[in-house]
């Protein structure tokens, strides 16, 4: 399995709020904004390498927002991939918007698609599909998400890694665990290999190796590699 948090490109500059106060949005370098050919070039490429290392009956999962979302769908189905689902993981607790000019973002997508490996076969993936229905209360689980985290002493709907989840350092994009928990139960089984290709503070390989599955991650930033190697020692530690 392969999930992967490619740029949003959303670095040009602009402002949101943050803890009621203003600050950018401007994330690095690496996200900085690019031209509609640029984006679709740049995730071209890394999904083409990713389908080179997947095993036929793999699957790929990519979180996007409505900025990136209809590049990376376009791409996958250029570099011969098939769409399984669109999951909308719902942020309840979104950063106002400051224009007062279109709607609030409340949502991000994560894309799960397979391989096309001919015009009318595909590869046979895995989905936990009785695991999905049991956290579902016994009911099919549909692709629309929600998350509780525990901050003590209460529980919240939240979108975002906890405090709990950033207490060895934070990185601008960070998801939080239990969404990957639940897509790496739903798509992988036990000693399987995880692959993250953007894997920032590798909130993906600390799920994986708590759910006992191998991962290999990938980064450019190494102040975020080291991040990521104190959440791994610290975890160790407990």
């Amino acid at each position: 399995m392969i999930f992967a948090d490619p740029p949003y490109f959303l670095s040009s500059g602009g402002i949101s709020c943050h803890s009621g106060k203003q600050v950018s949005v401007d994330k690095g370098d690496w996200d900085k904004t690019l031209s509609v050919e640029q984006k679709l070039d740049f995730h071209r490429k890394w999904i083409a390498l990713c389908r080179r290392v997947l095993k036929d009956d793999g699957t790929i999962m990519i979180s996007a927002t409505l900025h990136s979302v209809y590049a990376i769908g376009v791409a996958l189905e250029m570099e011969g991939f098939s769409i399984i689902n669109n999951i909308i993981w719902q942020k309840t607790n979104p950063a106002p918007n400051l224009a007062c000019r279109c709607f609030t973002h409340s949502t991000e997508t994560i894309l799960w698609a397979r391989k096309q490996l001919t015009i009318k076969r595909k590869g046979k993936h895995y989905f936990n599909y009785e695991k999905m229905k049991e956290l579902n209360g016994g009911k099919q689980m549909k692709d629309f998400w929600e998350f509780e985290v525990e901050e003590n002493p209460i529980v919240i709907k939240t979108s975002t890694a906890g405090k709990s989840q950033k207490k060895y350092g934070r990185h601008p994009t960070q998801k939080p665990t239990q969404l990957l928990e639940r897509l790496i139960e739903a798509a992988s089984k036990e000693n399987d290999l995880i692959l993250d290709p953007f894997c920032g503070s590798c909130t993906t390989g600390i799920v994986a190796n708590q759910m006992h599955r191998k991962f290999i991650g990938i980064d450019i930033d190494d102040d975020y590699l080291e991040l990521s190697k104190r959440r791994y020692l610290g975890g160790k530690e407990k």
